[in-house]
């Protein structure tokens, strides 16, 4: 019997997050999920150039309800320090941690497209463009990048989907299947926390099986999701944080097993509440 076995939310895009037993699913996927970001001129700063974020750790002082995402939150760092997201000083705080301007934000109405446009370099050349994508997917000159036509046509404009600070789509789901065959076929430190999922399947058959259910659609107890895409994995999940070392040849092995992918991205057709232990259905095939 295939079932969720974990469900995790990230009340700060980056950071640690909180396991949850059961919770809503919207449009938009968990409330609260990455309702937070930190930003600076312009533009989102990630654990792909600021490590340091991912060992940071953010939970919610009260479940945020869907029309309040961003609700207050408390971010812990790796020496104890803690501070509310509403604290006057936590831009300067959260800046003095990562030694770079930071500017901690809320979600921002879906219709101000301009806080999410993404900022290109208008003296970009295409060789420019490949280097920067490979050190990002921290792929090698002979490694394939993934497809970037797969991705949502509006992420080529915008940081994110408007209204979100998604990476793609609002859910992450990975199998426990897929974290054992790459721990079973590389000697690498596979750590659940590095690739930060949303949901954990338990019980499925093969060595990546949720492969299996792109464009498919899935019934997560009373919750629909359509299967979207692969999720290509990035330089974030080689950085070390908390007691989990760097480890570049992470993406070695991923590249090898599963071409640089792990997990599948979902968009939810139908909300609910959503349980650990709650089972699957496929409902196309």
């Amino acid at each position: 019997m295939s079932y969720i076995k974990e469900l995790h939310r990230y009340p700060v895009k980056s950071l640690l997050g909180e396991r949850l037993a059961s919770t809503p699913v919207g449009d938009n996927g968990f409330p609260g999920d990455r309702a937070w970001a930190l930003r600076h001129n312009g533009a989102t700063l990630t654990g792909k150039k600021f490590p340091a974020l991912m060992s940071a750790s953010a939970a919610f002082d009260e479940p945020p309800s869907s029309d309040r995402s961003s609700a207050p939150a408390t971010i812990t760092l790796p020496n104890g320090e803690a501070c509310s997201t509403g604290d006057q000083k936590i831009n300067t705080w959260l800046g003095d941690y990562l030694d770079h301007p930071a500017e901690l934000w809320p979600l921002v109405d879906p219709a101000d497209l301009e806080f999410y446009r993404r900022k290109a370099s208008a003296a970009a050349t295409p060789e420019a463009v490949d280097a920067e994508l490979r050190a990002v997917f921290s792929r090698l000159p002979d490694e394939p990048l993934p497809d970037l036509a797969t991705f949502p046509a509006e992420l080529f404009e915008y940081d994110s989907p408007p209204g979100t600070y998604f990476d793609a789509f609002p859910l992450l789901i990975m199998s426990t299947n897929a974290l054992a065959t790459l721990a079973k076929n590389a000697s690498n430190n596979f750590d659940q926390r590095r690739f930060r999922p949303n949901i954990v399947l338990d019980g499925l058959e093969g060595d990546f099986p949720e492969n299996a259910f792109v464009g498919q659609h899935w019934s997560f107890g009373e919750v629909e999701l359509a299967i979207e895409m692969p999720c290509p994995r990035c330089i974030m999940t080689t950085h070390p944080f908390a007691n989990v070392p760097k480890d570049p040849s992470i993406m070695r092995a991923l590249v090898q097993n599963n071409d640089g992918n792990l997990g599948v991205y979902a968009r939810v057709i139908t909300g609910g509440v959503i349980n650990e232990g709650d089972t699957l259905q496929r409902l196309t095939s």
